[in-house]
């Protein structure tokens, strides 16, 4: 197999030495270039044709985000979005990747001066991926085109969610088709810490749900959705005056913390056949185990299938595990769900011989 050839592109010299250094460690890469604005990578894809590129959101003359537009409407390139963990950068980078870029990595800080662990792996995902799912048209978030809530009333099963590579543009696309009073849900996101504080805030401003970042002991109710916190800890649901997010310090699972695993097996205990588990586009197995929970013990659990997977990794995984009872294209999920938690389709199921 060719190496994959990467071209950086980022105005700090040392910032694109680091990249490159970390890549060149594995050998199935090979960086062919560097740019440290817009200007000079448009150049240098012109001449290189790089199979992947490694994008700053913050540079001078024009920013990441404006070229990747750009890029993605006239010469869709797979693009691995690195950024500075700040507010406005985490931003910019959930547009990003609503935009089509592949997956986001953080730049090493104090904090996390291992971020780049994944950039090799996630550099050949990208590789391998199909450019037609990345420029795929964006999710319809059209609040008109949402089922009417008198339509739909929660029947007290709480939904449970795992995502990564390619999640922000399936969450997107399930969320704004939910009504105002949704079913409870819980989401595991694989995100850098602080960018999913920004992805929760996006979503609540598009989707009718209120949707939050999950805090300690935080009521999970009709009508609200809570997206694990990136990088920090687990999150978990109890059983206390209803269901409650818990927020659990312990090592990474997977190789992810938060893990859709630990997310998945602590609602199999805690809600069992009042829940619903949903695997999504994403790299590795992580959600496989913890979905065989939930199945084994009662809960419905829908997977989404290949066709519409950005990377057909956990949900292939969790499949063959023989956790998912059903596969689903992305645009039919929110529906199937919906199906599953609302009072009316629980009767008529009742109601069948």
């Amino acid at each position: 197999m060719k190496p994959v050839r990467v071209l950086t592109v980022d105005d700090s010299p040392t910032m694109r030495a680091l990249v490159a250094a970390t890549l060149q460690c594995d050998p199935d890469i090979r960086v062919v270039g560097e740019a440290a604005d817009p200007f000079e990578a448009r150049d240098a894809i012109k001449r290189l044709d790089p199979d992947v590129i490694t994008l700053d959101i913050e540079m001078p003359r024009m920013n990441g985000l404006k070229f990747l537009e750009k890029l993605m409407r006239l010469r869709p390139t797979r693009t691995i979005i690195v950024s500075s963990l700040t507010e406005k950068g985490a931003t910019a980078t959930i547009r990003a990747l609503e935009t089509g870029a592949f997956d986001c990595v953080a730049k090493p800080s104090i904090k996390d001066p291992d971020s780049f662990r994944t950039l090799a792996a996630m550099v050949k995902a990208a590789a391998a991926a199909s450019i037609r799912q990345l420029v795929a048209r964006p999710a319809d978030v059209s609040l008109d085109a949402q089922r009417p809530p008198d339509q739909f009333r929660p029947d007290g099963r709480i939904v449970a969610m795992g995502s990564s590579t390619g999640g922000v543009e399936a969450l997107l696309a399930i969320l704004s088709k939910f009504p105002e009073n949704c079913p409870p849900t819980v989401i595991t996101q694989h995100m850098p810490g602080l960018f999913t504080s920004s992805f929760a805030k996006r979503l609540d401003r598009l989707c009718k749900p209120h949707v939050r970042e999950a805090t300690e002991g935080a009521p999970i109710a009709p009508g609200h959705v809570y997206i694990a916190p990136g990088g920090g800890a687990h999150l978990e649901i109890m059983k206390r005056d209803g269901y409650r997010c818990r927020l659990r310090q312990a090592p990474s699972v997977n190789g992810h913390r938060p893990s859709i695993d630990v997310l998945f097996r602590s609602v199999a205990q805690a809600a069992g056949p009042r829940a619903v588990g949903v695997i999504l586009t994403g790299m590795g197995n992580d959600g496989a185990d913890g979905m065989l929970a939930m199945r084994q013990a009662g809960a419905d659990t829908i997977g989404q299938d290949e066709a519409s997977s950005l990377i057909y990794g956990m949900p292939r995984a969790a499949h063959e595990a023989g956790a998912v009872r059903r596969q689903v294209p992305l645009h039919g999920i929110a529906e199937s769900i919906l199906n599953s938690t609302n009072v009316a389709s629980a009767r008529a199921r009742l109601a069948c011989p």
